[in-house]
Formats: structure tokens, C-alpha cells, sequence
């Protein structure tokens, strides 16, 4: 059985849609704070606008990278993460270059992960890899799992919440197995109740995406799409 207080230190807050505004941002910080969640994760321009809102409030800033497709240059990846660091962020979600890694560019994708790894790192900045794990298979998400690990990442994490799908019982069974006893796993898209974020957490999930996060702590199941 999980509490309340347990479920939200492994949640990282999602206020990642691309209408959300300042106010929004003060608004959701708020209710991490209150909540006691273990980070706000933020789009890259909000990191320093975060990090203030959160001051002293034991919750840590988390951001995206490369989101939502993964697409951007390696040395352009590279250099977000020197600067979401130097906003403030603690942790750095990227996503994984999916349209190489369907190409079968596995050397290309490790690579990637690395440079980023390699900057954060140097921080003790954390860095979970999003697969975006609709359009893979099962089989496919074991291979992404492993070149993150190869990689040095810290954690695999499913879905952006704008892609295909969300987080599924049986994407996060097959990133245990894979790597769950070296990395840890993030769920996210479509969590949206109590239920199904508690049984990702029975599953062998470390942390939790999700942006609907009072609706999930206060065991009403949420409206809305991340």
C-alpha cells in the first residue's frame, strides 16, 4: 500500500504544453510545493522562472531537452544541457533520436545520449531518456533501453505525452527486465488516475510523469491529455 506522501515523491509535475504561461507556471509550482512532489519538470525557458518559484521548497526543477521529437543535432543536445544546467535544472529529460533509431543508427542514438550524458554528468545532473515507446516494439524498447544504459544515462523513460500512446503496463515490464536492476524507469503519458500510477510503482517504476498530479494524489481520475 502506498500513501499519498509516497506516490508524490516520485512524481515529476509536468507543465510542459506549449500554451502554458508564466502564470501557469506560478500556478503549478504552487501546487508541487503543497504537494511536496520530488520535481517540477519545465520547458527549457522556464528553467531559471522554475528554479525561482521553487526556491527552498525542497522540490527540484526537471526539463526537457530536444522535446518533443528528439531531433535536434547532437552538438546543438550538447549544448542545451550546458545551458538548462546553467538555468538551474537538477535533472534533464532528452528524447532519444527516434527517427535514427528506427533507421537502425544505434551508434548514431548511443552517441547522442552520451554528449548529453557527458555535460550533465559533469553537474551530478541526472539524465532520463525518453524512447517515445509507441512507435517502437517491445523488442525495440529493450534495444533502446540498452543504449541508453551503454550511454551512461540514469534512467529510460517511455513518452513525451505528445507522441503515440503514453506509458503502458506492458513498455514498462519490458524496461525492467531490460535494465531495471541498473537504471531506473520513468512512466509518463496518460497517468491519470491513483490506480494506474500506483500500479507502474508496483511494476518496478522509480518515478512517475505525470501532469495531472493533484487529480492522481487526490484519487480522482483527471481530465486532459498529458
Amino acid at each position: 500500500m502506498y500513501t499519498k506522501e509516497q506516490v508524490a515523491k516520485t512524481i515529476d509535475h509536468a507543465v510542459l504544453k506549449p500554451e502554458q504561461t508564466l502564470a501557469d507556471l506560478k500556478t503549478n509550482a504552487e501546487m508541487c510545493i503543497k504537494n511536496k512532489v520530488f520535481s517540477m519538470c519545465v520547458k527549457p525557458c522556464d528553467i531559471k522562472a522554475a528554479k525561482d518559484l521553487l526556491k527552498d521548497s525542497g522540490v527540484k526543477v526537471s526539463c526537457v531537452l530536444s522535446f518533443p521529437h528528439g531531433a535536434d543535432a547532437t552538438p546543438v543536445k550538447a549544448f542545451q544541457a550546458k545551458q538548462a544546467i546553467k538555468d538551474g535544472t537538477d535533472e534533464i529529460d532528452m528524447v532519444m533520436n527516434i527517427g535514427r533509431f528506427l533507421s537502425g543508427e544505434y551508434d548514431y542514438v548511443r552517441d547522442d545520449i552520451k554528449a548529453v550524458v557527458e555535460v550533465a554528468h559533469q553537474h551530478n545532473v541526472l539524465v532520463k531518456v525518453i524512447q517515445e515507446s509507441g512507435h517502437l516494439t517491445l523488442e525495440q524498447i529493450a534495444k533502446a533501453c540498452e543504449l541508453s544504459y551503454e550511454a551512461g544515462a540514469d534512467f529510460v523513460k517511455t513518452s513525451t505525452g505528445f507522441g503515440p500512446g503514453g506509458a503502458k503496463p506492458e513498455y514498462i515490464e519490458v524496461m525492467v527486465k531490460a535494465v531495471g536492476d541498473k537504471m531506473q524507469v520513468k512512466p509518463s503519458g496518460g497517468i491519470r488516475d491513483w490506480e494506474i500510477a500506483v500500479a507502474f510503482l508496483e511494476q518496478g517504476a522509480d518515478r512517475l510523469g505525470i501532469g495531472s498530479t493533484e487529480a492522481v494524489l487526490n484519487g480522482a481520475t483527471a481530465d486532459g491529455d498529458y
